[in-house]
């Protein structure tokens, strides 16, 4: 598709002999006579460049040059002026004037400066993807059954346009997943725009989402531009969608129907096509029941959903993303570092319930902290939290919480023969889960609450160990 050049100058003759020039060239040019005309066609065209006359009657295009920057800090814009000065060249450049041109435009130089400015705007889009594309990708190493399975899933709905809603507890890589599947998608090539549902406050998340005019709140000196319109034709990353307000939720809701919306302040209506990506760590089953979100928005983005494990599900992944992580530390020159397998069981033994985010800053901090080489057991034992290493202690651990349920120690399963510490941690865990569930009844609520488990990873547990809720 050929670059759309929208030309704003009040002066007819210049309008046309312009888009000759471009047309010639193999552009597609767009002309109007006023800056006023030029920011709505901005707000309905997808527009690649803009040449901008200085000099015209109302807006001029020193005025107009700022408010275009802000709503649309990465189109370059050219300014053309009959008058211009070297102070006004300078002051045009230092408010985002990619280049400063004299009328009449001669063809040769006309064409030079467009070329260049693409080029310059053509880069800087590509390493806005590249460093969205290089984000850290570690917490996905590994082949463990579970990891090796949500690869599978986000590789196989990536290529299609379908919705996604990817779920999982705080740091087990829900932006990772949604940046894995726009690197994979048909609109790579354009940026994913995110947008953290949590940190942004409801009086303003309305305006973030779909901009807003000017004036039409305190503060609102221009116009914006909102998340929503500059995902058109590519993709959108709501995270954290369960802490949106009902509120906001039922406008998300239309617009996700409809494909259309209004700018906060506005009253023209904006189309749009975009493919969304949601990411929450709570069960929003439980807060539709609580009435804290909305069943309809959950079955528009419940399209594909995709549950990303905790770490403590994929233990066995845990060399390998150490040595991804050692490795990424190093390139920033924290030393070559390596652990030792004393140190990994070690590390195994802690329940890590801020998941691979919670392992990377561990990692992190080793680095930084230990000057050896090679990081022993010794070594990280003073790192981990307290309480986190249980070796030679398992028994006793799983005998506290049956006497807290009632279970009673002569339950324990006897352990036969040599097991490492992983299969007896296996075993006593799926005893003493045995033993709470016959307890309760097999009221999985109650037994979650007993036993300190969220109900979901509860069921997900019973599932995994072979346990008959009775």
């Amino acid at each position: 598709m050929s670059k759309r050049i929208l030309i704003i100058d009040d002066e007819e003759s210049i309008r046309v002999t312009v888009a000759g020039i471009l047309s010639d060239e193999g552009f597609d040019p767009l002309a109007v006579g006023s800056a006023e005309e030029g920011l709505q066609v901005l707000e309905e065209e997808k527009i690649h460049l803009v040449l901008l006359d200085i000099w015209m009657p109302g807006m001029d295009g020193m005025e107009a040059l700022p408010i275009i920057k802000e709503q649309y800090p990465h189109l370059p814009v050219i300014m053309v002026s009959g008058h211009g000065t070297i102070e006004t060249a300078v002051q045009a450049t230092k408010m985002g004037a990619f280049d400063f041109i004299e009328k009449p435009p001669s063809y040769d130089k006309i064409v030079l400066a467009i070329k260049n400015a693409l080029q310059l705007a053509d880069l800087q889009q590509e390493n806005i993807i590249l460093r969205q594309k290089n984000v850290y990708t570690t917490g996905f190493s590994g082949q463990s059954p579970a990891i090796t399975s949500v690869k599978e899933q986000l590789a196989r709905v990536a290529p299609s346009d379908a919705w996604v809603l990817i779920r999982g507890e705080h740091g087990t890589g829900k932006e990772l997943a949604a940046q894995m599947i726009h690197r994979l998608s048909t609109t790579s090539d354009k940026p994913m725009i995110e947008v953290n549902c949590a940190a942004i406050p409801e009086e303003l998340i309305e305006s973030e989402l779909f901009g807003h005019e000017k004036g039409s709140f305190t503060g609102a000196t221009s116009s914006k531009r909102g998340k929503f319109d500059q995902a058109d034709g590519g993709i959108l990353f709501l995270d954290e969608i369960g802490d949106m307000s009902l509120k906001t939720q039922a406008k998300i809701l239309r617009i996700l129907q409809e494909q259309k919306f209004e700018r906060v302040g506005g009253n023209k209506t904006i189309a749009v096509t975009v493919r969304v990506l949601a990411a929450t760590n709570k069960i929003l089953e439980e807060e539709i029941e609580k009435g804290t979100f909305r069943a309809d928005l959950f079955w528009r983005l419940n399209v594909v959903p995709i549950h990303l494990p905790p770490l403590r599900d994929r233990l066995e992944d845990l060399p390998a993303l150490v040595r991804d992580f050692l490795s990424q530390f190093s390139r920033k020159g924290l030393g070559q570092k390596e652990f030792t397998p004393e140190a990994i069981r070690v590390m195994a033994e802690h329940n890590w319930s801020g998941n691979v985010r919670e392992l990377r800053n561990f990692i992190e901090r080793i680095a930084i902290m230990i000057p050896e080489e090679v990081i022993s057991a010794d070594l990280i034992r003073p790192f981990l939290p307290v309480g986190s290493d249980h070796s030679g202690n398992v028994s006793g651990i799983f005998q506290g919480k049956m006497e807290e349920t009632g279970a009673g120690a002569d339950n324990l399963l006897a352990i036969e023969g040599e097991v490492t510490f992983k299969e007896a941690k296996k075993i006593f865990e799926k005893q003493f889960l045995q033993l709470s569930l016959d307890r309760n009844k097999g009221n999985i609520s109650q037994t979650a609450e007993q036993v300190g488990l969220e109900r979901s990873h509860l069921h997900k547990k019973i599932k995994n160990l072979g346990i008959e809720d009775s």
